[in-house]
């Protein structure tokens, strides 16, 4: 299985960065939608690590790579073949002598298939009008759009100028450095000219390019989204600033200028993605109640210090990113609403844990939280395993080393020491063992081997409180114990509609966790008395629908369809396609319907979806 890397420090990645790393990228694009490409070229900015160095190798991934040149003379290049979803490894020959700083601009052409990139067609968008393109480059696609070392490993700087339509908005997270320009002689285009003064890694580099606008939140948050919903995105994002103070208060000072949030279109495979300075936000989370948008927004700012400023020195450590950003999420969630609500968001992401733990093909490699990568893509073992055992292994420590009042400044000043670094679990640890220098025999009781490498649910599960969750465990036990002949009694009693949003998941969630699978009758009165089919709330109907297919309710395989096809949000697309394959009466109907719309989804929904229906190999 292995990938042939040159890379010491990164199993996904070609790249020699233990000779040569990249100090800053300038990108001059033009966005081409008629033939789906971005062409221009990049100067890289190397800095030798090694005086010897003879070689740079990147990263690319079907890139038409045109002409290198380094000091105005033209320099020698080779591709190697393509290996697997890793691409190609991309070696340029150096002059003897360069200096320990020096630039090589390379011009190339990315591909119609570059899987960072999703090209939407007018009809695609809510506006009908206009062409819609953005990217996601995280994990290991920013190799399909620009030559790159592709490992968090290595943090650069960059500034661009993108080329596009003239009637589009342009955005890269960045911070743009002035008004767009006129380009002489090219009236249908104009210029965007954009800077990110501190460093990120490749897989922060993105780009959109769409007919969206924006409502000003502060002095430094915009929304941003088509206009026919931009007001409503507005509204329900109108806490950001708000929610920005609080992380600021628990991590540090916020360093990356501005914080805008884009709300994409429907086919965004993510909740959300943490490209700095403009967060990319899924449209399910817009529904009216804020609900989902206190989570998006204390998630995906939470990133601007767990991730991305403290970064991870290759993908084996993404549990530092996500498990930690979930922390600092339940953080702020408690800030805003109380302990109590803490504890039950931890109790619901567990059960999330569990229907994947239960549902892995391949636990060896996906339920483990320190992962061996090599020759392995990480987008393959990509769920929330790293997010919820993280966080549990974060909270455990937290309980053990005196609470929140001593936990507290060790994530500030964890958030701070590793500021702008890429680093691994060891450096986590030893970290932790410095800072609690005095409890070291408690951090000794941690079963460490068994939390990084074994597999499985967490071996210890917090004392979370109970409270919200028992409400839900009280009606879930009313609704599974009811004999059906006599469920009309449930109708007068406290029911579904009387549970807020986040005890609504945890009631489905219970239901369907359950070793007792609920009646179809049973089902059927719960779709009848509370009208499951105008649920607006995404996260409760991706959960109820799978409790449909879960008990083989036919009449539901129509609804679970239209839902896993008119959103591309994995979280909720991937296991309901999952549930329906492994249920011989809709496996048909659901592979069919996913080959229909496989091309509306992005690359890495597509690439997933394919492999849990043995589509592809």
């Amino acid at each position: 299985m292995g990938i042939n890397a040159l890379s010491k420090n990164d199993p996904s990645s070609f790249s020699n960065t233990e000779e040569v790393v990249i100090r800053h990228a300038h990108i001059s694009w033009l966005v081409d939608f008629k033939k789906q490409t971005l062409a221009g070229s990049v100067r890289l900015t190397f800095e030798k690590v090694i005086d010897s160095v003879s070689k740079v190798v990147l990263d690319i991934k079907d890139i038409d790579v045109k002409k290198v040149t380094f000091d105005e003379q033209t320099l020698e290049f080779q591709k190697s073949p393509t290996v697997r979803t890793f691409g190609e490894s991309l070696t340029i020959s150096l002059p003897k002598n360069v200096p320990k700083t020096f630039n090589v601009i390379i011009q190339y052409e990315s591909s119609p298939k570059a899987q960072a990139l999703q090209w939407l067609s007018p009809e695609q968008t809510a506006g009908k009008t206009h062409p819609y393109m953005f990217s996601q480059c995280q994990s290991i696609h920013c190799r399909t759009i620009m030559p790159c070392q592709d490992t968090p490993y290595v943090k650069f700087t960059y500034s661009a100028e993108v080329d596009a339509d003239a009637e589009l908005t342009v955005l890269l997270s960045g911070v743009s450095t002035g008004t767009p320009e006129d380009i002489p002689g090219r009236t249908t285009l104009r210029r965007h000219k954009f800077e990110q003064k501190v460093t990120i890694p490749s897989y922060l580099l993105a780009i959109v390019v769409a007919k969206i606008s924006f409502r000003t939140i502060s002095p430094r948050v915009n929304v941003w989204a088509e206009e026919q919903i931009v007001e409503a995105a507005a509204w329900e994002f109108g806490q950001a600033e708000e929610q920005l103070k609080i992380a600021e208060e628990i991590c540090g000072p916020y360093e990356w200028g501005r914080y805008d949030l884009l709300i994409l279109p429907p086919s965004f495979g993510y909740g959300g993605m943490e490209n700095p300075c403009i967060n990319f936000i899924t449209p399910t989370c817009v529904v009216g109640d804020r609900t989902h948008a206190v989570a998006a927004i204390a998630h995906e700012a939470s990133h601007s210090w767990t991730g991305n400023s403290v970064g991870i020195k290759n993908y084996e450590h993404f549990w530092l990113n996500e498990g930690w950003t979930m922390f600092v999420q339940r953080k702020i969630e408690s800030k805003l609403f109380g302990e109590k609500y803490r504890h039950f968001s931890a109790i619901l992401g567990l059960h999330e844990m569990r229907n994947v733990v239960n549902d892995s093909k391949h636990p060896e490699i996906e339920t483990n939280l320190v992962k061996n990568l090599a020759g392995i893509d990480p987008e393959d073992v990509y769920n929330n395993v790293p997010y919820e055992k993280g966080h549990t292994l974060l909270f455990y420590l937290e309980t053990l080393l005196g609470g929140p009042e001593m936990f507290d400044p060790f994530v500030k000043s964890y958030c701070q020491h590793f500021k702008g670094k890429a680093i691994t679990t060891d450096d986590f640890k030893a970290y932790l063992y410095k800072s609690f220098a005095s409890k070291k025999d408690v951090l000794d009781s941690v079963d460490w081997q068994t939390w990084f490498f074994g597999l499985g649910m967490p071996p210890v599960i917090p004392d979370y409180d109970k409270t919200l969750s028992e409400q839900c465990t009280i009606l879930v036990q009313k609704w599974l114990k009811c004999p059906e002949a006599e469920i009309d009694t449930l109708k007068s009693s406290p029911g579904f509609k009387d549970l807020s949003p986040l005890q609504q998941r945890e009631y489905f969630d219970q239901l369907g966790l359950s070793d007792e699978i609920i009646s179809i009758k049973k089902l059927e009165e719960l779709d009848e008395w509370y009208n499951m089919k105008t649920l607006r709330d995404t996260e409760v109907k991706f959960r109820w629908l799978r409790l449909c297919i879960r008990a083989q309710w036919e009449a539901k395989i129509g609804e679970a369809i239209e839902f896993a096809t008119i959103q591309g949000r994995m979280k909720f697309v991937r296991p309901l396609f999952r549930s329906m394959y492994d249920w011989p009466a809709a496996r048909d109907r659901a592979v069919e319907a996913f080959k229909a719309h496989r091309g509306e989804y992005m690359y890495i929904t597509a690439h997933q979806v394919a492999l849990d229906l043995q589509l592809d190999s």
